[in-house]
């Protein structure tokens, strides 16, 4: 048996309900259909809880800390007035959440990526009131994240040592058109979103990152990806090619290896964590539970940890790594 590691699970989302109300009012073509993902089951009245009932949850599981994240799609559909508004609003709702629980909880911030010209301050004024990163997705509307318009962004996250973690969403409404209809709602939805869809749009959003050449111009720029790296850590020999066309400095494995950091999203299959340790560095792996859309048992877990070579790695993985990435003391 082996001896139970401290756990930092590192994507773990809430919401609230003034934000699901927005959301819900958008007009159809700006509404994004995978908020019905959040009303499955209990998942709401989890999401809703970021105090003593989210902590009980968590020791029920064995979980030392939660870096909470607003859950899919968070702020980005909204107007940019409304973004700015509700992104400030739910940042110092999670702040109060930090404040009320130190020892167990931290958090990303909520960007108003509606609204380009805000985005860099409300990072900077997050970390000043202890965020330990952000999370942000691969488009807002027609933008993507690569667009020169988010340049202030990388460079604000940068300089501040503020992790982005790019989070999957729901391809654009041409996208599932073509490629994600016809197969009935709740198909098409799934379809779309977690069983494949969203999965390819986060690793498309660091592609095109690379390709920009975002870590040629920000060397110190940390960005993070879930479920076992969204593909890329699978694709290597073919997306390295795309270095020499887009006349990079260095391989996108490269890339991969030095400035991405992957998480495994509630997702603890032995043979994903023995393809991670090939294709890149222990130091680069990070925990998470994907809370509260999986849910993995104690039991679960230490099955998994079986999987690690020694004690020093799995406590890498468990909880050091992200203590280094995050800035979280001992």
């Amino acid at each position: 048996m082996l001896n139970k590691p401290s756990f930092i699970a590192i994507e773990e989302h809430w919401t609230t309900t003034e934000l699901t109300a927005a959301l819900k009012r958008l007009p159809e073509g700006r509404r994004d259909e995978s908020l019905a993902l959040n009303e499955m089951g209990d998942k709401l009245a989890k999401l809703e809880d970021i105090g003593d009932a989210r902590i009980a949850a968590m020791d029920e599981q064995g979980i030392d800390m939660h870096i909470i994240s607003l859950a899919p799609p968070a702020t980005g559909p909204l107007s940019p007035a409304e973004a700015v508004a509700l992104s400030r609003e739910t940042n110092d709702i999670a702040a109060e959440a930090v404040r009320r629980h130190p020892s167990r909880l931290r958090a990303m911030s909520t960007l108003p990526m509606a609204e380009p010209t805000a985005v860099a301050a409300e990072l900077e004024r997050s970390a000043g009131i202890g965020f330990v990163g952000a999370m942000v997705y691969g488009r807002t509307g027609e933008t993507p994240l690569d667009d020169p318009c988010y340049d202030d962004l990388f460079a604000a996250a940068a300089a501040l040592g503020q992790p982005i973690f790019i989070h999957p969403q729901i391809p654009s409404n041409t996208i599932r058109q073509a490629h994600y209809s016809g197969l009935g709602t709740m198909t098409d939805l799934a379809l779309s979103t977690f069983s494949w869809g969203w999965h390819l749009e986060a690793a498309i959003a660091v592609l095109r990152l690379i390709a920009r050449g975002i870590f040629d111009r920000h060397p110190d720029l940390k960005i993070i990806l879930g479920h076992w790296g969204e593909l890329l850590l699978f694709w290597q020999d073919r997306t390295d090619s795309l270095s020499r066309i887009a006349n990079l400095e260095r391989k996108v494995s490269d890339y991969t290896r030095s400035n991405i950091f992957i998480t495994s999203s509630g997702m603890f299959n032995p043979a994903l964590l023995q393809h991670a340790l090939a294709a890149t560095a222990i130091d680069q792996l990070l925990f998470s539970t994907d809370y509260p859309f999986q849910s993995p048992d104690p039991n679960q877990l230490q099955r998994f940890l079986t999987g690690f070579a020694n004690d020093e790695d799995r406590n890498k993985f468990c909880h050091g790594n992200a203590r280094r990435l995050f800035g979280i003391g001992n």
